[in-house]
């Protein structure tokens, strides 16, 4: 095997169960960006006939660079198969996202999704959510003092996410993100609850019924599947 075939296993798996006549969900973030570029391999070289849903401006844009059909989500009921990426994943296969910033429209497309996929390397296997990463909230601007004072009330301290000329962080939709430390004290239901009530809040990085498999790179090509048992 090359070392770029070992290189794309995780997205030659993740990309692997898409056929002919499904719209497909681009994920975002730089393992979403590996699948995009094998799925585009497949359209080139298979002929491949496929539409996209993406969800995030960056993964659009690197969609059609690719050669990808993109759909305009507004218009879409339904998704065959998404694949995206994760930041986190607890042995209950509930995912912590939000690196990138566009949990919102990954949350909404993987709703409407049959089937879910997310790709991590074995490192991103976690005991509990908020091991090696913070929580990313997505709050509306107008809001940000009050949510922030909600946000501690529930134990959750952080700060505003900026770019990388120190401005602050916005997201696709224009909302501001508010990165906090998730600890092992902190019931990620409990927490999700919270946040999913609070006005000003439009979303939240704990991904916790989402996935249907998680594809789990190991190194030197060989991919782990762990499938959540969905009850009938």
């Amino acid at each position: 095997m090359s070392t770029q075939k070992v290189a794309d296993a995780l997205a030659d798996a993740a990309v692997a169960p898409i056929t002919s006549g499904m719209i497909v969900g681009l994920g975002t973030g730089s393992t979403a960006r590996r699948a995009i570029r094998a799925l585009a391999e497949r359209v080139r070289e298979e002929g491949l006939k496929v539409k996209c849903a993406p969800t995030s401006d960056s993964s659009e844009a690197f969609g059609r660079e690719q050669g990808l059909p993109m759909l305009e989500f507004a218009l879409v009921e339904e998704v065959d198969y998404l694949f995206d990426g994760a930041d986190e994943v607890d042995p209950g296969l509930r995912i912590l996202k939000g690196s990138g910033g566009a949990m919102t429209r990954e949350r909404i497309v993987a709703w409407a999704a049959k089937r879910v996929v997310y790709m991590v390397t074995a490192e991103k296997l976690v005991e509990h959510l908020g091991s090696r990463t913070t929580l990313a909230i997505a709050v509306i601007p107008f809001g940000l003092a009050s949510i922030r004072a909600h946000l501690r009330d529930l134990g959750l301290n952080g700060v505003c996410r900026r770019d990388l000329k120190g401005q602050l962080f916005l997201t696709d939709n224009g909302n501001l993100i508010v990165d906090v430390a998730l600890g092992a004290e902190h019931d990620a239901d409990e927490i999700a609850e919270a946040l999913n009530a609070h006005p000003g809040v439009v979303d939240h990085g704990l991904f916790l019924y989402e996935a249907d498999e998680v594809l789990v790179d190991r190194g030197n090509g060989a991919i782990e599947r762990l499938v959540r048992e969905r009850t009938p």
